[in-house]
């Protein structure tokens, strides 16, 4: 529910409506009821249907695993999503110019789905959509938090709408405002950063031939180059791309003509899906791993990025964090039947102990494969070479491989 005037205390205030923030706001609102629990969601840009004018809901699209689906289905979101995903039946790895591949399918694996493709601004419609007609949930925005103190039952923030500030009390403020997040500076939570020397070029590309639900792999000597299935669209065989790049290659990448690009991308990839008829607008983003020094203090929990921006290799950042926001609302759901403070480091320390080690594979898992898929060292072409053959070749491996794809 949109408001103009927020009240003075809240037992959960959300920073950051992106895809984080606001699956968390739907996420408890849909475990608690109003009069359980009070939630304010506060975003810093207006909303928008159109791709591209939010920074959370842009012209990327998102690959949700399977256990991310089911997330979304828990909180009666997914029959929203359902009709504007595409499903990835098969997963397709190969390494460009070298022995060694692997294919993953649904069928194999015996579920619906490896997992779901879907443009973020359709995810940002849905959430958008849901927050505004929920009773549970209070929109604040655009308005931006000023200041921010810890106090004995929580935090005291002050928010800024159209000129006007606003002093209000949380028992609970969860942090899901970016990578970036000012706020994080102001508490001085610092984060351990390592740039991989590289950025995602992100398009909307057509193909000669239908995907036939298959995303593609590709690990070529710049970095991975992901295509993944999206719906037709005016009899249009379209595809996502994320197609990794060195610092130093972009800014030709960027400047290049559409048809110089298509060529590039082509030899690239390969006619796995015969030519590439259109690439659509181009965008690029840093790539890095960022991790928070620290996910909690008493009344103050991080979620998505600002706890954790992963490489988006193998898919991982919004899964993970989808997965850390469904442990918070369950630990957050057992806490309100009780006695704890919902920002007590006590309820939040069962929070970070619950996820520690699903964040750790997730972390690990990316940043090794990022590192062993970028390198031209000889000795890791190898371990990709025989990894890949593994994976393809022992059925425990690639059970064991599809599951973390399948964030399940």
């Amino acid at each position: 529910m949109r408001i103009q005037t927020p009240a003075t205390a809240y037992d959960v205030v959300i920073v950051g409506g992106g895809m984080v923030g606001a699956s968390f706001a739907c996420a408890l609102s849909h475990g608690l009821t109003a009069a359980d629990i009070s939630i304010l969601v506060v975003e810093s840009i207006a909303p928008s249907t159109s791709p591209g004018k939010s920074p959370s809901f842009d012209a990327r699209s998102t690959a949700l695993s399977l256990g991310s689906s089911q997330i979304y289905s828990r909180m009666g979101l997914w029959q929203h999503l359902q009709g504007v995903a595409t499903a990835i039946h098969e997963i397709q790895i190969s390494d460009k110019g070298r022995f060694g591949s692997a294919r993953i399918t649904s069928a194999e694996q015996q579920v619906e789905a490896l997992g779901y493709v879907i443009e973020n601004h359709e995810i940002g419609n849905c959430l958008n959509a849901v927050l505004d007609n929920s009773a549970g949930v209070q929109f604040f925005c655009p308005a931006a938090i000023t200041a921010i103190t810890p106090n004995t039952a929580g935090m005291s923030l002050q928010i800024d709408m159209a000129g006007k500030s606003h002093a209000l009390s949380a028992k609970l403020v969860v942090l899901a405002d970016g990578g970036n997040s000012p706020i994080c500076e102001k508490l001085g939570i610092s984060h351990r950063r390592e740039s991989y020397e590289q950025q995602a070029l992100i398009a909307n590309i057509a193909f000669e031939q239908p995907h036939k639900n298959i995303a593609f792999e590709r690990f070529t000597d710049s970095g991975p180059l992901a295509v993944l299935p999206l719906a037709d669209n005016n009899e249009r065989h379209r595809g996502a791309l994320v197609w990794t790049l060195r610092d130093n290659q972009v800014a030709e990448h960027l400047a290049a003509s559409e048809s110089e690009l298509r060529a590039r991308l082509q030899e690239r990839f390969g006619n796995r899906l015969g030519q590439i008829q259109h690439i659509g607008e181009r965008f690029c983003y840093p790539l890095s791993l960022s991790i928070a020094t620290e996910q909690a203090r008493p009344g103050l929990v991080l979620l998505g990025n600002v706890a954790h921006t992963l490489h988006p290799v193998a898919g991982q950042g919004l899964n993970l964090a989808l997965r850390d926001a469904q442990t918070l609302v369950q630990i957050l759901v057992e806490a309100n039947g009780t006695t704890a403070m919902l920002g007590s480091m006590p309820v939040l320390q069962r929070y970070l102990q619950a996820q520690q080690a699903d964040q750790d594979r997730a972390v690990n898992f990316t940043d090794y494969t990022t590192r062993l898929f970028s390198s031209n060292n000889s000795g890791k072409i190898l371990a990709r070479k025989f990894g890949l053959l593994a994976i393809d070749l022992v059925p425990s491996l690639r059970r064991e491989f599809a599951r973390q794809a399948m964030g399940i």
